[in-house]
């Protein structure tokens, strides 16, 4: 009875990371915007295309209006695709069928959003598996009770776990360079100066490349994902923390929230694992 609290327990924290994912998400894509215009506005990449075989010269497909509509329109329709999702996992069980695809749909979108983003720090590949935990899971979710999943569970999520830990560790130590976002919520929710904010920044890196590893290691990776899950959830929150004001209380969490939202499941995921290690 007590392990199958347990188990219905760590597929709904998984349930709960998948809807997260695509609310945020769709609140992104429907409110703000998403990067698509890096990949419309490639020139190095889209150009010999549209000029060959369109025939357009690329300064009038740059500047055209109709491209701006379809580029907003496109977003919006991801948006919209998410949002659907949300409610696909919310109710799978009951429109099972349909639900199903739309997930699949929606998890393409966050494959492509992670190629788009990767691609807009210059295909720095760990970029693209910062986001490994959000565009796997849903898929962890879909295909939950097939055996090669049930028989593999506790290794897919040791590796989606080290994976995005390791893409955070390359930034903070500085492998990439760091993100000037980085440096902001140090300096902005702790105070330190800029070099204080990096030192900090090379022993959470450490930190996250240690994790990642000792999460394999069998007699303390409970004990280092308790820490994983506490970072994740910490680094979430960084998002709606760092700069906020009352003043603009609204405003700025309309703005942030989402940021907060999708990347709570970073933190959530380790808790799962940590019931599925209680398990065995």
């Amino acid at each position: 009875m007590e392990k199958d609290l347990k188990l219905n327990i760590s597929f709904k924290l998984l349930k709960i990371s998948v809807v997260l994912v695509f609310l945020g998400r769709a609140w992104q894509f429907i409110f703000w915007d998403a990067p698509f215009r890096t990949f419309f506005w490639n020139e190095s990449l889209l150009k010999p295309f549209i000029e060959s075989v369109i025939g357009i010269d690329w300064k009038s497909y740059a500047n055209s209006p109709k491209l701006d509509v379809f580029i907003d329109t496109s977003v919006f329709v991801f948006g919209i695709i998410y949002l659907l999702s949300v409610f696909a996992v919310i109710f799978y069980s009951k429109i099972k069928k349909i639900a199903k695809y739309i997930i699949i749909s929606g998890t393409i979108g966050l494959i492509l959003l992670a190629y788009l983003l990767m691609s807009d720090r210059f295909y720095q590949l760990a970029q693209f598996f910062e986001y490994s935990i959000q565009f796997s899971i849903p898929l962890i979710f879909v295909f939950y009770q097939k055996q090669f999943i049930q028989r593999n569970l506790i290794l897919i999520l040791k590796v989606l776990i080290a994976t995005v830990f390791i893409a955070h560790g390359l930034y903070a130590v500085g492998y990439y360079p760091v993100p000037g976002l980085f440096l902001g919520m140090v300096i902005d929710i702790l105070g330190f100066s800029e070099q204080g904010a990096r030192n900090f920044l090379l022993l959470v890196g450490i930190l996250d490349f240690v994790g990642s590893i000792l999460i394999f290691v069998p007699k303390i990776a409970k004990y280092v994902l308790i820490y994983l899950a506490i970072w994740g959830f910490l680094t979430s929150f960084a998002r709606l923390v760092a700069g906020f004001s009352f003043d603009f209380f609204w405003e700025l969490l309309h703005l942030n929230l989402y940021q907060t939202v999708y990347r709570l499941p970073h933190g959530i995921l380790p808790l799962m694992l940590l019931l599925k290690l209680k398990d065995t």
